[in-house]
């Protein structure tokens, strides 16, 4: 006997900073905690601007508590993992909502920030940093 799984339907976004990758969904139909690699986001990002950093859409567009937030996140660092997280749901929100695409716009959250670090040039210690000169 095979028992019929409950498709339940989310929003998709995909957030990126530096080399940090979330995949986002958002469930609608059941509001409930935000899981982060399969922990509570409060256990995975245990310092307060971190959590603000992840909520940041829900308050600008005050859906605060409207959604379930099931995220994916690997590589970089924790707080571009937060960053990351942080604009995958922007993106998700907009396919959940295209009227909210302005308002996520006007805070800065629709555009992926492109800064990532300089590669190592050959020649010098660093990506810009030259060996220390000596006089004598």
């Amino acid at each position: 006997m095979v028992q019929a799984e409950t498709q339940q339907h989310y929003h998709y976004g995909t957030g990126k900073r530096k080399c940090a990758i979330a995949r986002v969904r958002l469930y609608a139909d059941d509001p409930g905690p935000m899981l982060v690699n399969g922990k509570p986001s409060d256990e995975y990002f245990n310092w307060e601007p971190w959590q603000v950093i992840l909520n940041h859409a829900f308050l600008v567009t005050d859906t605060v508590n409207r959604f379930r937030v099931v995220a994916k996140v690997t590589g970089g660092g924790v707080n571009a993992q937060a960053e990351a997280i942080r604009h995958g749901i922007a993106r998700a929100l907009v396919v959940f909502d295209q009227d909210l695409k302005v308002t996520l716009r006007r805070h800065g959250l629709m555009t992926r920030d492109s800064r990532i670090k300089e590669s190592k040039k050959y020649g010098l210690k660093r990506a810009r940093r030259a060996p220390q000169y000596t006089k004598r």
